[in-house]
């Protein structure tokens, strides 16, 4: 009997090929005991229709040998499109209005929103959970699309919780979506932030204000699935910040940025390859119903620093 015969993962996306998940999965495949080793991309364009959203998922649901996908950067724009094909959708994706993660179980079609459990799970890896009380730091989100909400909604439920969350937006619709869901998750009004920027030079403004220490993040996508960064090249970090840049390929001019201040600032800078390895471990067991510990998830983060070398 062949591979083929025991189905495949799909993976949802702009540039999948590029993705380091194309060399890491089949070694995941081996360390779980997935039935397949088998993983397909596909690459949607940033601007792709809802009808081309919908016929993905159609395909997904009707193909007996689809297993389930990760989505990615089309997490928000499938939710809008085609959330009326899933039987079930977790609380996140409702709340959220984003989609993550796509299983079957019988001819159930699942959507959930992984982000806000994964996000916590990677801002863990780093960031002591006293960190905020001991500290009074403060965070600043670059982005108010799937990730930064998934992680301004992960700030709100930390124990440890910051006193001050700033996110920022080119616009205001998505910073109007994103005060939506904080409403309905009863996050306190005088929690976040909400900020329309027009420009790098702009953002660097809302940077600026920032406190020593705090925890500066690129949830914009740039540097990824687009050049550029969300900062002017001549924009200040805060002194002793964590800056966090999601993404862990592509060209990362943000990540770049920081790096090039970490010595003179005493920055502690973080880039997106444990969130990578969090976020799609989570999605793969949701695919093919595993429960993880946290000694699997470091078998499959050395299997993947394996196949990254």
């Amino acid at each position: 009997m062949t591979e083929s015969s025991f189905g495949y993962m799909g993976f949802v996306g702009v540039s999948t090929g590029s993705s380091s998940i194309m060399q890491v999965f089949p070694r995941w495949a081996d360390v779980l005991g997935l039935p397949t080793r088998t993983l397909v991309g596909h690459d949607l364009p940033v601007d792709a229709s809802p009808a081309s959203y919908v016929a993905l998922l159609e395909q997904i649901r009707d193909d007996p040998h689809h297993r389930g996908a990760l989505i990615t950067t089309h997490k928000m724009n499938v939710f809008a499109a085609a959330s009326e094909l899933f039987d079930e959708l977790d609380p996140f994706a409702v709340s959220c209005a984003e989609i993550s993660s796509v299983s079957k179980r019988g001819d159930a079609l699942i959507g959930r929103a992984k982000d806000p459990l994964t996000v916590a799970l990677a801002l863990g890896d780093f960031l002591p959970e006293d960190y905020f009380s001991r500290s009074g730091a403060e965070v600043l989100i670059l982005g108010a699309g799937g990730s930064g909400t998934a992680l301004s909604w992960a700030l709100a439920e930390r124990t440890d919780r910051s006193s001050h969350v700033v996110v920022t937006a080119p616009n205001q619709a998505s910073l109007d979506h994103l005060r939506q869901v904080h409403r309905q998750h009863r996050t306190p009004d005088d929690l976040i932030e909400y900020v329309l920027v027009d420009s790098a030079q702009a953002t660097a403004a809302v940077l600026a204000r920032m406190p020593q220490g705090s925890l500066v993040v690129n949830a914009t996508g740039l540097g990824k699935d687009r050049p550029g960064s969300p900062l002017a090249d001549d924009a200040l970090f805060p002194l002793d910040a964590y800056v966090w840049e999601f993404n862990y390929r592509g060209t990362l001019e943000f990540l770049h940025q920081a790096r090039a201040q970490a010595d003179e600032r005493g920055l502690h800078v973080v880039d997106g390859w444990r969130y990578f390895i969090h976020g799609w471990s989570q999605v793969v067991a949701d695919v093919f119903d595993l429960e993880l510990t946290p000694a699997i998830v470091e078998q499959l983060a050395d299997a993947a620093e394996f196949a990254r070398q």
